[in-house]
């Protein structure tokens, strides 16, 4: 077959400059990559960023990473990846309806959390303890300089500044980046109320009654009105926010989870250990660099930020059997 050298990727550019929202960020427009790249005749940069992610290991081993609760018994609680396709999914319904950059939102998206530690935010919470440890930091840091065998993906300015600044101290570049902030509170303040129903921690009727007024009474209608709030109040104008009064009750609702949820005797009944175990292979690295797997000792990086980086990219279940390699006896025989 004749090889064609027609330039696909100037229809999406088309639909970009006549369809999307003056506010909006165009691929065409991208502030770049820090590294060039060969030009694609198909895929923007923003399309290709997306697919690095996707087929990236960090991306993959989310599926083995603790959302909230440590080792459920189950098949339906989230995990991290779980977590990031709901991230994505109200991220781009978002952007559709304010006709913002979905391809942008998307990426933002599937990479807002690859730089989790096993057991999320107790793992976190242990590494600081030692050093500085910020997920969305380590997130920036997996797509920027860990992935790729230490090359980084070398993705675009826009998906880069929307991973660093999806957390609330964040301030995005891009709408799409704050589109992606707020989708993540909103997938994982309502995921997070449905699998603590699921897990008997609450009842629906423990919600209190003007967040149950004032969003819905299921897991459908709470995220349908969060949504069409945030669209409702950023149609046409150059941020995106829910109102005021949801905002204050989105948070609300947040504080009620902390009270309730993530601070309960189930889901904190197990932290302890998951937290203990970080500390130990932290200590134990740290003294025993030559532990540490040659492609993080070769970084050009302190002690701390390589054994940050070992752990960081640890699954739960490689994070457990790297501890019982070091600490549980080996049996043996002569024979």
């Amino acid at each position: 077959m004749e090889k064609s050298d027609r330039d696909y990727k100037s229809v999406f550019y088309e639909i970009e400059a006549k369809y999307l929202s003056p506010y909006a960020a165009k691929s065409f427009e991208t502030k770049g990559r820090a590294r060039p790249v060969e030009d694609s005749r198909m895929r923007t940069d923003f399309q290709r960023d997306r697919d690095r992610i996707l087929h990236c290991k960090a991306f993959r081993r989310l599926k083995h990473k603790t959302q909230v609760f440590l080792a459920p018994e189950g098949d339906h609680y989230r995990t991290r990846l779980t977590h990031t396709l709901e991230v994505s999914q109200i991220a781009r319904s978002i952007a559709r309806a304010l006709r913002l950059n979905e391809d942008l939102t998307e990426a933002i998206s599937l990479g807002h959390d690859l730089g989790h530690t096993p057991y999320g935010h107790a793992g976190e919470r242990a590494l600081n303890d030692f050093t500085h440890f910020a997920h969305n930091e380590q997130s920036l840091r997996m797509v920027d300089v860990l992935e790729y065998d230490g090359k980084g993906m070398n993705l675009t300015f826009e998906v880069r500044d929307g991973i660093l600044n999806h957390t609330s101290k964040g301030n995005a570049a891009t709408l799409e980046g704050h589109v992606v902030a707020w989708s993540d509170r909103i997938a994982y303040i309502n995921h997070d109320i449905d699998d603590a129903i699921r897990g008997g921690v609450i009842t629906e009727n423990d919600i209190p009654e003007h967040y149950r007024l004032k969003f819905g009474t299921s897991h459908g209608k709470r995220i349908d009105s969060m949504v069409l709030n945030v669209i409702d109040n950023s149609y046409g104008k150059n941020f995106v926010a829910p109102s005021d009064d949801f905002k204050e009750s989105i948070m609300g609702l947040r504080e009620f989870l902390f009270d309730k949820v993530y601070r309960s005797s189930v889901a904190k009944s197990e932290e302890h250990k998951a937290v203990d175990m970080i500390k130990f292979l932290y200590e134990y690295f740290y003294t025993h660099k030559d532990k540490i797997p040659r492609e993080f000792l070769d970084m050009d990086s302190t002690l701390e930020q390589k054994v940050c980086d070992y752990i960081s990219m640890m699954s739960d279940h490689f994070a457990v059997k790297t501890y019982e390699d070091i600490t549980v006896p080996k049996s043996w025989s002569k024979y």
